[in-house]
């Protein structure tokens, strides 16, 4: 792996009194696709923003393919980039909007018809280049957008929660498509989103943002199995978090934890000290023992079906019991195992909660 293609370094981001971002460093590599992701006001979009010079940084440095570019306005940077509004210009039609950029640069008339053509072909939209923005639809206008943003071919690519406009199944499509086009063009891309579910399918590697600082940076997989945080676990996925009390274990990065009256085996996140702590478990990793045999296996619990819910493709149940206290674990039992266990509401459950998918992460403070 050579040096990365873009540098972001201890940058912080102020408005007044405000603090946006504090202390923000990452890196990613030529031809990555990586998504910014975090709940509204979390400052993904700002950071966004100060990569391309439209917010500049209060402190800290934007580095480009080798060049310190922390202070140069946005025409002097090497990026393309797509608004969340697409702002396309209403009165040029598809290919003049595409050869927009091509014409501010200069491009012999020739050489704007080419690439227009070119980019046209290559979003699917040769048969519209004549007509107007408000007589194509809303992913077709969201492909004319990204075409005008790759026509000058920059070396980073900005997409602004580019899909949010559209309605869910054309997001799914749209998403695979500006994938595909991403490994194609192999051109670095930043994508600001608020929706894990896009996140998880299209980036190579996650930023998961909170409060104007990074949680985790990860890919998909180790974002959703390995999180780093209570915030990434509650924020990626369905996610059950119980209250629970640690104790010093011999095993390295684990710890004994007691829930009810049950005591489990669980991973560590950081140092954690003896006292209280919040465990966490997905439901789709909580194992049913078809017989109630534990195999010798640790943290098993007798717990007791009290609501089933049909989802589909799955059922989600809500599990209770002496083992567990007063808490409940939401778990996702496939609709084969159901059917083949004749599983139902009231039945009794011996489960396991394997170490390797149970973690343990610090109590959160109590505000007062």
């Amino acid at each position: 792996m050579g040096a990365p293609y873009l540098i972001v370094e201890n940058l912080t981001k102020r408005f007044g009194a405000i603090t946006a971002l504090q202390d923000i460093s990452l890196s990613m590599q030529a031809g990555e696709f990586v998504c910014f992701l975090g709940p509204s006001g979390c400052g993904k979009t700002t950071l966004l923003r100060a990569i391309a010079g439209l917010d500049i940084q209060t402190e800290g440095r934007v580095i480009q393919g080798g060049t310190d570019v922390s202070v140069l306005a946005p025409q002097q940077r090497d990026f393309g980039i797509v608004f969340q509004s697409y702002a396309l210009f209403p009165n040029l039609s598809v290919a003049k909007n595409i050869a927009f950029g091509l014409k501010n640069a200069g491009w012999p008339r020739a050489r704007i018809t080419a690439r227009v053509d070119e980019l046209l072909e290559l979003v699917g939209l040769s048969d519209h280049a004549d007509k107007f923005p408000a007589r194509i639809s809303g992913g077709q206008q969201q492909r004319v957008a990204l075409a005008r943003a790759i026509a000058i071919s920059p070396g980073l690519l900005l997409l602004d929660e580019p899909l949010s406009a559209l309605d869910a199944r054309v997001r799914r499509h749209l998403r695979g498509e500006i994938k595909s086009l991403q490994r194609r063009l192999g051109v670095s891309t930043i994508m600001v989103t608020h929706d894990q579910e896009e996140a998880l399918a299209m980036a190579d590697r996650i930023v998961v943002m909170n409060m104007g600082i990074i949680e985790q940076i990860g890919t998909p997989q180790e974002i959703y199995s390995r999180p780093a945080s209570a915030f990434v676990a509650k924020f990626i996925g369905a996610m059950n978090l119980l209250p629970a009390q640690c104790c010093p274990s011999d095993e390295p990065e684990c710890c004994t934890v007691t829930v009810g009256s049950t005591d489990l085996v669980a991973h560590m996140h950081g140092r954690i000290g003896s006292g209280p702590v919040q465990i966490a478990v997905r439901p789709e990793d909580i194992r049913v023992k078809d017989d109630g045999n534990h195999g010798g296996a640790r943290n098993h619990l007798t717990l007791e079906i009290r609501r089933f819910e049909f989802m589909g493709n799955f059922y989600r149940a809500t599990l209770t019991g002496g083992d567990l206290g007063p808490a409940s674990l939401e778990a996702d039992f496939s609709t084969n195992m159901v059917r083949r266990m004749r599983l139902e509401q009231g039945r009794a459950l011996s489960v396991e909660l394997p170490v390797d998918h149970l973690h343990v992460f610090p109590a959160e403070p109590v505000s007062g």
